[in-house]
Order: C-alpha cells, then sequence, then structure tokens
C-alpha cells in the first residue's frame, strides 16, 4: 500500500471525497511528523507507537576504499507495533 492506496480506502470507508480524504491522511501525517519532531512520542492503543532516539557520531568505512568515514550523529525514528496489531498480523 502507498499513500494513494490509503488514500482511496479511507475515501471510501469514510464516505468523502478523494480530496477530502488527502486533507485528512495529510493532517495526519503532518501531526506524527510535528510531534516527532519535537522528541515527543505518538502513542496509538491496539496500533503502536512512534518515538524517537540519538544515535551517537561514530565511525565507519568505507567499503569500497576501505577509508574511515565520520558518521555524525542523527536522530532515529522507531516504531513498535501494539499488541492488537500485532497479534492481527501474526493470525
Amino acid at each position: 500500500m502507498n499513500k494513494g492506496n490509503l488514500i482511496d480506502v479511507v475515501a471510501d470507508k469514510a464516505g468523502i471525497s478523494k480530496a477530502q480524504a488527502t486533507d485528512a491522511v495529510a493532517a495526519v501525517f503532518g501531526a506524527i511528523e510535528g510531534t516527532l519532531v519535537n522528541k515527543d512520542k505518538a502513542a496509538f492503543i491496539g496500533f503502536g507507537t512512534f518515538s524517537t532516539s540519538e544515535r551517537a557520531a561514530r565511525d565507519g568505512r568505507n567499503p569500497s576504499t576501505g577509508a574511515t568515514i565520520k558518521i555524525p550523529a542523527k536522530t532515529m525514528i522507531k516504531f513498535k507495533a501494539g499488541k492488537a496489531f500485532s497479534e492481527a498480523v501474526n493470525k
């Protein structure tokens, strides 16, 4: 499924136009993104939790040349599936 497919499903299930569904999907994604940018968690009971964690800077190797390179620190996005979601997938 991609974003276009999701918009189609939301429009069909909610009985709204594709334009309204596009706005709704964009609002949900924007809200989750805004929460993670602020380093907060976005938790949805039964579905899962989006969170962030910090990865420290480290040394790495260029596989083609073998040269040592510096890999900068960055914020990683994590998702942990909720119990109901996990059980539904593993039926």
